[in-house]
Formats: structure tokens, sequence, C-alpha cells
């Protein structure tokens, strides 16, 4: 499974894989839920506009799956993001950090034992390689804001609603069709592919904080293919108080490689 932008195109296939995105709302508080003030009392129209939050760039997140963990802050304000993930199994494991300061990148990755020997490759792993705006055009995973400022793109997600009840103050549940959903952290083909028609009826619950803004959403997605069943839980926090990126010390810092240009294309 994908996330969107910081993907695919990022760490190839090895992020074929949900992912559990936790951080702390704004007040500090992970369990604030909404008030019905100000909060649509459509349920479908209270989630599509729990994501405006998300579109002014500004917000705190963390990821954590089975085969995955990592956390990053969007600040555009400072035209700025930071994301870190480590993504592996018992067989393979992969460090992650990605820092971009528009127009500057700098990604540092750690494959482990993966490309062990191979030249070049040991300068990847302790240093953050510097790519050049112009040569790395073509890599759009690296470009965080090139698509908007949620790498999940919740209201994307929302599209693919089926059906949706309130349960609670600030808490809902019901089904996603994941197949009319594009770019989301749910739309990846391959396992769309092997969810077959289960895609269509995905269960999830949300919940929204204290100001109607989107804080947690949990999709349990079935077991497909060789993967077994389990949850991909989003949150988001720290809405309006996130803070900037900061450069990658001068002295960790070297300059991208035509490998890496390809990596990311």
């Amino acid at each position: 499974m994908n996330i969107r932008r910081w993907s695919v195109g990022l760490i190839a296939a090895t992020l074929l894989v949900p992912a559990l995105v936790a951080c702390n709302n704004s007040s500090g508080d992970s369990s604030s839920t909404a008030s019905d003030a100000g909060v649509p009392s459509d349920p479908k129209a209270a989630l599509v506009a729990s994501t405006k939050g998300l579109e002014e760039g500004n917000f705190t997140f963390s990821i954590e799956a089975d085969s995955m963990s990592g956390k990053g802050t969007v600040h555009k304000p400072s035209k700025s993001a930071q994301m870190t993930m480590t993504v592996g199994g018992d067989d393979f494991t992969m460090d992650f950090d990605l820092i971009q300061i528009q127009p500057d990148t700098w990604v540092k990755v750690d494959l482990g034992d993966l490309f062990a020997g191979i030249p070049g490759m040991d300068a990847f792993k302790d240093k953050y390689q510097h790519l050049d705006a112009a040569k790395a055009k073509g890599a759009k995973n690296l470009d965080i804001f090139k698509d908007g400022t949620d790498p999940t793109d919740a209201k994307g997600m929302f599209d693919g609603l089926v059906d949706v009840e309130k349960t609670g103050e600030g808490t809902y549940r019901g089904t996603f069709d994941l197949t009319k959903v594009e770019d989301s952290v749910a739309a990846d083909q391959d396992l769309l592919k092997e969810l077959g028609d289960q895609a269509k009826s995905v269960p999830f619950t949300a919940k929204l904080d204290a100001e109607g803004r989107i804080n947690e959403l949990v999709l349990s997605i079935p077991a497909a293919g060789e993967a077994k069943a389990q949850d991909v839980k989003i949150t988001y926090g720290d809405y309006g108080s996130a803070t900037e990126a900061q450069k990658p010390p001068a002295d960790q810092v070297i300059e991208a490689n035509e490998q890496t240009y390809e990596m990311f294309k």
C-alpha cells in the first residue's frame, strides 16, 4: 500500500504495505473528538469537511504498521517538510529520511545489507544526498507539495465513501469503495487487484478533533493474496503549530549521483 507521492517513487515496492499514522492533535490530546458546533450534521459532509485543515499544510503525522514505522512534518508556510521511515521485516530493513525546503531536497537511505559490497552504496548510509532541483524535475515523488499538502490524501479517500454513520460525538464508521479512490494511502493498484470485490466495501472508523478536523482514520483491510488482514490507522495533529524542517548539517551532505535520480523517477 502506497503513501501518496512519498511512496513507490521513493522506496519502490517496499512501501506496498498498510500505514499507521499517529500523532498528537493541536491540543496535545489525540483522543479529543469534535463537538457538534460547526460540524455538518450529515456524516459524509462532516468527513469531507474535516480535511480542510490539511489543505493549510501545517501539521505533523507519524506512520506505523507490521512492516512500517515513521513520522513526518508538513509546514507549508516555510515551504518545508520532512519524513522519516523504516520499512522491512525479518529479511530486509530500510531506513529513509527525506527533507524538502523548496527548492532543495535531501534524502538519506540506509538499505541495510541489501546492497552490501556494491561500489558507492556505502556513501548512502550515513549521508544526506542533495538533489539538484533542475535534475530532479522528473522525480515527482520527491516534491512533497506537487499535488497538495496531505501525503495520504484523506480528501481523496472520502471520494470512495459508500456508507457512513455517526456513532458518537466526533466518531463515525462506514465502508469505502477503494476502486473509486485515486492517489490515496489505500489506492495501490496491486493491492486492489488482490482484494478483488472486497475492495468495494472496506470497513473504516473515523474521529474528528474538537474543531471538526480529521484526527484519526482506521481502515480494516481484508486479507489478500499473501498479505494478512490488518488495520490501516491514519491520524494527524499539531494543526497550525508544526515547525519548519531544518537543513541537514553541511558535513552530513553529499551531492546525489545518477543512481539516486533514477531511483526516484
